[in-house]
């Protein structure tokens, strides 16, 4: 009965899955199913199996037993965390290898009206026939749009209109990932699997991808450690704990405190059973002591029962958990940074210019923005790592900085885990150390692991355990969450939470920001706009601030500092005279843009006409016309978007 259910709600299903790899057992009769439409998200500390568990539905790896069931008919599509695009191709034509069946049908479509040029009589008929039938399909195909699905698709995930013609080979690992999302989005699988799909986005595309999945017709499966983004998405959980899986309905913020309601009932549960076991048995003991026969079979009864109780296993309240406390050696005063003018461009690239703002004692102020806007660059800056064009920046009184840095710089590759923080704390004795690794949850021989072998977490919690021991007052952090698994992302939030010094980060990690940041900068438009709350406040306050701000350089700003550049008379003409070209420009398009609407609607109802439509020949002639007025009406639309900023 229930695989009938399938039929209709059910599209994937994972039944009893058992796998493991030698002793390390990773999934024990793992159950969950996923529906038509569902979203949900996979999650589980780092090591728990999320990955295993994509690759077992994909079948890249065999489970020991139990069975995946893909419903009949549909049509899986998987985004490994690391995806290598192996091809020539460059970006746009990738992503257009995805409409092939479109341009297949084009094609057709295409040799039909050479071939109809010349039919006549019945052949003609059966010709126009199978032109009606094609033309159909490639409308119901969204034919006549793919190529502008294809761009939304690029600039959604961050490229620019200057990247689509650039090789595959050519780009960074992180954008062939972004090709590989791109690719798999456009392909329309009915279920997507989806591992950490944010990794490599910045926030504004992130946004994007959210509603893009919103509205997904299809099934998705996430691997993400982006809370935000899972509460604004996915309707249930799969967890996996202990090889265990337990699923929960609602976003990560319900799964969140469902989790902790049940794991407080389990273990008042194992408690009040412990209390039973222990009245029962010293009543028991009582009866026998008695030493009569009477009392005796009483005793034998309760132990009888007892025995048949299924004892309750003492539930883990706490996994094995990452430690951090942060609490500054000295007290700054008050002001702890003053940055004024700051200014920065690298050759053909302008990031900033006139920068100026403060940060006080006890603050948490996140620094936010898209990529390549300089966020990082900042910071090295105020770091005395890279210097700055222009401007100052001062530090008050008694500031001592810990600096995180999310490429690890501050790491020495040659060493071992231990020698990076003795030859950094050398006052501190081997038992220290020791203790304090464990803490961050290297013990034994893994304390000796060399740093250039440790995974992107790994060397992230060596870091974070060298910023502890630093003491300093004032934290500068560049993705510090970056690597960590949820739960070591919920620790280093309660540390900075009731740390008592100042602390100044970059972070694409909105559910961080909402939990740490008492103030957001955010560098858009080569300008910072101040807000003094959370991401949530952000949000709100994000298009209001920025357009009063730092609104984007558009054809007004630009005519603003031209006239404040005191260029000289001809340049002021010639810029008018662009300006002038640029608005006939603008109502020649409209004017266009309405002839070719007003002609598409006349096609539409003279084609109704009965005299029209029973004649073939004027079919394929208005037929040939619409879909030109379409092809220039996409093109006239696009340009006046350009012309209308």
């Amino acid at each position: 009965m229930l695989r009938k259910n399938w039929r209709f709600t059910m599209i994937l299903a994972c039944q009893n899955i058992h796998k493991a790899f030698g002793e390390n057992l990773i999934l024990e009769n793992a159950s969950f199913h996923i529906e038509e439409r569902e979203k949900a998200a996979l999650i589980g500390n780092n090591g728990a199996g999320k990955t295993t568990l994509l690759r077992l539905i994909i079948r890249e790896l065999p489970t020991d037993s139990g069975e995946v069931i893909l419903a009949k008919d549909k049509t899986l599509g998987y985004l490994a965390q690391y995806q290598e695009v192996a091809t020539d191709l460059t970006v746009y034509d990738e992503l257009l290898t995805t409409k092939q069946y479109i341009l297949d049908l084009e094609d057709q479509i295409r040799q039909l009206e050479r071939h109809m040029k010349h039919a006549t009589g019945s052949e003609l008929e059966s010709m126009m026939d199978t032109y009606t039938r094609l033309t159909h399909s490639f409308e119901l195909e969204n034919g006549y749009a793919y190529r502008s699905e294809i761009t939304g698709v690029l600039k959604g995930l961050g490229f620019e209109e200057a990247d689509f013609q650039k090789q595959v080979t050519t780009l960074s690992g992180g954008q062939k990932t972004r090709v590989a999302l791109g690719k798999l989005l456009l392909s329309q699988p009915d279920i997507l699997l989806l591992d950490e799909p944010t990794n490599h986005l910045d926030m504004d595309s992130i946004r994007w991808l959210e509603t893009y999945l919103l509205n997904y017709p299809g099934a998705v499966l996430i691997v993400s450690h982006d809370r935000y983004f899972l509460d604004r998405v996915v309707t249930k959980v799969v967890e996996i704990e202990n090889a265990q899986i337990r699923t929960y309905m609602g976003n990560y913020s319900d799964y969140s405190e469902k989790k902790a309601q049940i794991r407080d009932a389990q273990y008042k549960a194992y408690l009040n059973q412990q209390q039973e076991i222990r009245h029962q048995k010293a009543v028991i003991a009582k009866l026998r002591s008695f030493n009569r026969e009477k009392s005796i079979r009483r005793a034998e009864s309760r132990e009888k029962m007892l025995d048949k109780i299924q004892v309750l296993d003492k539930p883990v309240m706490e996994q094995e958990r990452m430690r951090i406390q942060l609490e500054p050696r000295t007290i700054s005063g008050n002001d702890v940074l003053a940055v004024e003018g700051l200014t920065k461009s690298f050759p053909g690239q302008k990031l900033f210019s006139e920068l100026s703002f403060e940060i006080k004692r006890g603050e948490r102020v996140a620094l936010i923005g898209s990529n390549g806007t300089g966020k990082t660059t900042i910071l090295k800056i105020i770091n005395g790592l890279v210097s700055a064009d222009a401007g100052k920046i001062n530090l008050g009184s008694k500031v001592q900085i810990g600096y995180y840095d999310q490429e690890h710089h501050v790491l020495h590759s040659e060493k071992s885990i231990f020698q990076e923080i003795s030859d950094t704390y050398p006052t501190l004795t081997e038992t220290q150390i020791r203790n304090m690794l464990a803490a961050f949850l290297f013990t034994g021989d893994d304390v000796f692991k060399p740093i250039s072998s440790l995974s992107g977490g790994e060397k992230g919690r060596v870091s974070l355990a060298k910023l502890m021991l630093s003491e300093a007052n004032f934290l500068i952090l560049d993705e510090p969450t970056n690597h960590l698994d949820i739960a070591s992302k919920e620790i280093l939030e309660e540390a900075l939470n009731s740390y008592t010094g100042t602390v100044f980060c970059v972070s694409h990690d909105r559910y961080f920001i909402n939990q740490t940041a008492t103030r957001i900068l955010d560098l858009t438009n080569q300008s910072l706009v101040n807000y003094i709350g959370n991401y949530d406040y952000y949000l709100e306050k994000q298009e209001e601030l920025t357009q009063k701000y730092a609104p984007a350089f558009t054809q007004q700003t630009a005519t603003k500092e031209i006239s404040q550049t005191k260029l000289s008379w001809q340049q002021k003409k010639e810029e008018q005279a662009r300006q002038r070209k640029l608005e006939n420009e603008l109502k020649k398009t409209e004017q266009r843009i309405e002839e070719l609407e007003t002609r598409d609607q006349e096609i539409d109802e003279t084609l109704a006409l009965p005299e029209v439509c029973t004649n073939v020949a004027e079919c394929l002639k208005l037929s040939r016309e619409k879909e030109k007025i379409a092809q220039e009406l996409e093109i006239l639309y696009e340009r006046w978007e350009e012309l209308a900023q």
